[in-house]
C-alpha cells in the first residue's frame, strides 16, 4: 500500500498530498452519507438546458484571465 502512494504522490500536485487517501481506489468508490442539507434542484416542466457563457468578458479580460491560468 505505501509504495502505491508513494506512486500517487509522483503524480498528485504536493499541495493535495495531505489529500493522498483520497486518491486511493477505496476511498474514490465510497459514496458519502446522506445529510439534511442536501436537496435536488426541481426544474420546471418544459425546461429546456441551452448552452451559453456564463460570463460576458471582453478580449483584454480573458487575456488576463487565460494568463493567470497559464502562470499557476
Amino acid at each position: 500500500m505505501a509504495r502505491l502512494e508513494e506512486e500517487a504522490k509522483k503524480l498528485v500536485l504536493v499541495w493535495f498530498h495531505k489529500w493522498i487517501k483520497v486518491f486511493e481506489k477505496k476511498a474514490s468508490e465510497r459514496i458519502l452519507a446522506r445529510k439534511m442539507w442536501d436537496y435536488g434542484i426541481e426544474l420546471k416542466e418544459g425546461f429546456i438546458l441551452r448552452k451559453g457563457k456564463i460570463y460576458l468578458m471582453s478580449r483584454e479580460e480573458r487575456e488576463e484571465v487565460n494568463e493567470f491560468i497559464r502562470s499557476r
